[in-house]
């Protein structure tokens, strides 16, 4: 009788354990005028976190982590980087998937809750900085 209860115990939790997110390694690249943006990315269909680098010839490069949500076709997070080998910066981050690119959105940023973000209405992806196009 005991076997049976934990059996059956075992077989609830293993039944009950929220599956696990599959991610899958995205890489992207644009190229505006001189400057150059990296994206390695692992996304799954919730979320997504990576490295993110734009590099500037004639004054060196940002380097840092990407990380956030993934809703439809928007990712939404923020990139924490070290600017040219100075202080740590975080900025929000938008970018919008459309034909196996990303655009990145622009805006106003403003804080909430200590966290960067685009204030309301504010963000556009038009006139972007980067068009990435995946590179397979």
């Amino acid at each position: 009788m005991k076997a049976i209860a934990i059996s059956l115990l075992l077989i609830l939790i293993v039944s009950c354990t929220k599956k696990e997110d599959v991610y899958k390694d995205v890489y992207y690249k644009s190229v505006n005028g001189n400057d150059t943006a990296i994206l390695a990315l692992k996304m799954s269909e919730k979320r997504f976190f990576g490295r993110y680098e734009i590099i500037y010839p004639k004054f060196g490069k940002d380097s840092g982590d990407v990380r956030g949500t993934v809703k439809g076709d928007t990712l939404k997070g923020d990139y924490h980087y070290i600017s040219n080998g100075g202080q740590w910066k975080r900025v929000p981050l938008a970018l919008l998937k459309k034909e196996n690119k990303l655009i990145q959105g622009t805006g106003v940023i403003g804080t909430y809750m200590n966290m960067p973000c685009f204030i309301n209405g504010t963000l556009s992806y038009k006139d972007p900085a980067f068009v990435f196009d995946e590179v397979k």
